[in-house]
């Protein structure tokens, strides 16, 4: 049997710590986006909230004060501000997010 010493011990610890880090776990910018999108656009809450009319874009516009990123759904009848707070993983995985709808267009 072959016993790791010295520097391979040392070596061989920081990697498993690096595998075992949240940071490994975290999406790129790009795929953040793009679960924040997907939860606002696969929302039956948002789909009533905009009248079930046809989304022209969606924009982040800034954050709120509890940290939760704002985010405008336009259509062309309407401007529907949504909110989604973070809901971080209790393990390795990656973040998703919980909508909050203030509003809706009349």
């Amino acid at each position: 049997m072959k016993h790791i010493t010295g520097a391979g011990l040392v070596f061989k610890a920081l990697f498993l710590a690096a595998l075992a880090s949240p940071a490994l776990a975290a999406l790129s910018g790009f795929y953040d986006s793009a679960e924040k999108i997907t939860t606002i656009l696969s929302s039956s809450l948002v789909a009533d909230a905009v009248g079930q009319a046809p989304v022209e874009s969606i924009a982040n516009t800034g954050t709120r004060g509890d940290g939760a990123s704002e985010w405008q759904v336009r259509t062309q009848e309407c401007d529907l501000t949504v909110y989604l707070i973070p809901v971080l993983p209790e393990g390795p995985g990656k973040t998703t997010y919980r909508l909050d709808i203030p509003g809706r267009c009349e």
